[in-house]
């Protein structure tokens, strides 16, 4: 055996655990495996992968903002990602959606959402982008300029949510605000066996 195969099996020896540790190792690994499963089908944590903008009320504090989209002109068009997830290329899309989706379930699981919800910053300019890349014929159409003599100024320099806040989420945008709204609930987590289970042991 030459030396540098020698050394390659020592570093990968170097993360085993010594024989006496190699059964609590394994169990303990085995333990940590089954939790981060469970978090994961608890949390639902694949729904995030899709576009499907019934992910988004996984957290009941979203149901202001899903049930104005779904009253909006955007609903046939444009889902949560469409605007809220930036499309310049696959890598940025899928690493804002996890930097802000790991934000959300940050604060959610603190419970220290606000009562109520305003876009960020980063959001705020993703949005931006993204109603540039939707609506790129209305900026650039000069005949726009015979409505105003500023309106050249405003798509230069001004965000489109200074003028149009209300699209597509309207003015309300509070629990309190909405407090029946009709949104998907989501599915309980929890397994029917189990549930079947814990009925028969409170009776």
């Amino acid at each position: 055996m030459n030396y540098r195969k020698y050394k390659i099996i020592r570093f990968i020896r170097f993360f085993f655990p010594p024989d006496g540790w190699k059964l609590s190792v394994i169990i303990i690994l085995g333990i940590l495996t089954g939790l981060f499963a469970f978090l994961f089908y608890v949390s639902k944590a694949h729904s995030y992968l899709s576009d499907n903008p019934e992910t988004c009320v996984n957290c009941h504090i979203m149901a202001p903002q899903y049930a104005n989209w779904q009253h909006s002109s955007h609903r046939e068009v444009a889902t949560c990602n469409d605007c809220h997830v930036p499309h310049n290329n696959i890598f940025n899309h899928y690493y804002f959606k996890a930097k802000d989706g790991m934000r959300h379930a940050t604060i959610f699981t603190l419970r220290n959402e606000p009562q109520v919800i305003y876009i960020h910053e980063a959001g705020r300019d993703v949005v931006q982008q993204n109603c540039i890349r939707c609506h790129t014929e209305q900026i650039v159409d000069n005949r726009a300029n015979n409505y105003s003599l500023d309106m050249y100024h405003y798509r230069q320099e001004r965000q489109c949510l200074n003028c149009h806040r209300e699209v597509p989420h309207g003015r309300v945008n509070s629990l309190s605000s909405v407090p029946n709204a009709r949104i998907p609930l989501p599915q309980s987590p929890v397994p029917d066996w189990l549930n079947q289970l814990m009925g028969k042991e409170i009776k």
